[in-house]
């Protein structure tokens, strides 16, 4: 459980300030977030809320800076306010800005442990978890079975690479880096297609932890996909810097140099990549040279905090994340349920994508799925 993306991410309990006011991820993030401390607390899972300084360190970040303010007011987010450079270093004393955007509920968890105590919650209702448990086909059960009572009642069948079978009346899928060959099993589309991207952490060494007392962001470019460098508290007392984002040859590709052809092939022939690419070539070569080059990345550091060096830092863990792209080169930004058509497809509902923050807002993605499963199966 959780050895994938739920294991791998920042850790952050983000507050709801990037996403487009009303939308989906707007709602589900600050309410999730709610959620999430309140769940914390009734399982007894330690979390800090050690805030977040998105930090303009260049003038014409300035705008783009009251603009995120705007829109976290507009999405309900909690204590908000724009503070000075003095404010800046009261709060990060080794952080250089001009202006910073504080959120102070925002928080540190570790998902992992999570994630943990959601299984232990699904099996004491009752549910079992199977592990190593790859679905390679999904189909009705054939007529000549219908004698058997579990075929009348169980009419989907799962099964997996061991040819393993399970009898379903409903699934529903959350398959992350796998959503949409699950899909395609199943019958249904293949659109919107995953694109893994690898991001790379770097480490605060252990005795410069005291450098970073909160999460310190960018302000966001609007021009490139991702978020950028940011410098990241950790349960344990460690501070991550990172991610980058670049293209991943295999789906659970954590290294620099896992390959598989499958995964590759699938997202070099996909013409909605190369249309991403096209449209930030330039971003994604500097993605690329970061990568393979400590100081490039150390000098994206330095913008924020002036005082850390090459040899303040070790390399870090990866993660994988799973991208949904439309065949327009679009990431795809909001939330994807998808069926399908015939007796199979009636049964069957794929959440294709719940993008980030999902962590975050878990709880409140459950709450809609359920809704959601409710509904279509008439339950």
């Amino acid at each position: 459980v959780a050895h994938h993306q739920s294991g791998r991410n920042s850790g952050v309990i983000h507050s709801g300030i990037y996403y487009t006011p009303g939308s989906l991820k707007a709602k589900l993030c600050v309410r999730g977030a709610a959620l999430c401390y309140e769940y914390c607390d009734q399982k007894g899972i330690p979390y800090k809320q050690c805030g977040k300084l998105i930090v303009a360190v260049e003038q014409d970040e300035i705008p783009r800076l009251k603009a995120l303010y705007e829109r976290g007011l507009q999405n309900n987010v909690r204590g908000l306010k724009l503070i000075g450079a003095k404010e800046i270093q009261a709060k990060e004393p080794f952080c250089r800005g001009l202006m910073a955007l504080d959120s102070p509920y925002t928080g540190i968890v570790n998902y992992r442990q999570v994630a943990q105590s959601y299984a232990e919650d699904f099996q004491e209702a009752g549910g079992t978890i199977l592990t190593d448990f790859e679905v390679t086909n999904m189909e009705m059960a054939k007529e000549s079975s219908s004698e058997n009572e579990d075929g009348l009642k169980y009419p989907v069948i799962v099964r997996n690479s061991k040819g393993e079978e399970i009898y379903c009346r409903h699934v529903v899928t959350c398959a992350g880096l796998y959503s949409d060959r699950l899909s395609e099993i199943s019958g249904c589309s293949p659109e919107p297609r995953i694109v893994p991207f690898r991001g790379d952490y770097l480490v605060l060494k252990p005795e410069k932890c005291y450098m970073v007392k909160g999460n310190i962001y960018p302000v966001p470019d609007p021009r490139f996909p991702f978020l950028g460098f940011h410098f990241t508290p950790r349960m344990d007392g460690s501070v991550w810097l990172g991610p980058n984002a670049v293209l991943a040859f295999k789906r659970e590709g954590y290294k620099l140099l896992d390959f598989s052809t499958t995964d590759f092939l699938d997202a070099v022939l996909y013409s909605g990549l190369w249309k991403l690419v096209l449209r930030n070539f330039s971003y994604g070569l500097s993605e690329t040279y970061r990568a393979c080059f400590l100081g490039a990345q150390v000098k994206q550091l330095q913008r924020f905090i002036p005082e850390i060096t090459i040899n303040d830092i070790l390399r870090g863990p990866s993660g994988v994340r799973a991208q949904a792209l439309d065949s327009d080169g679009n990431l795809v930004d909001d939330f994807v349920f998808d069926g399908g058509t015939g007796d199979i497809g009636s049964r069957i509902l794929h959440v294709r994508n719940a993008p980030s923050p999902a962590a975050t807002s878990s709880l409140a993605i459950a709450k809609m799925i359920a809704d959601e499963v409710k509904q279509r199966f008439e339950l």
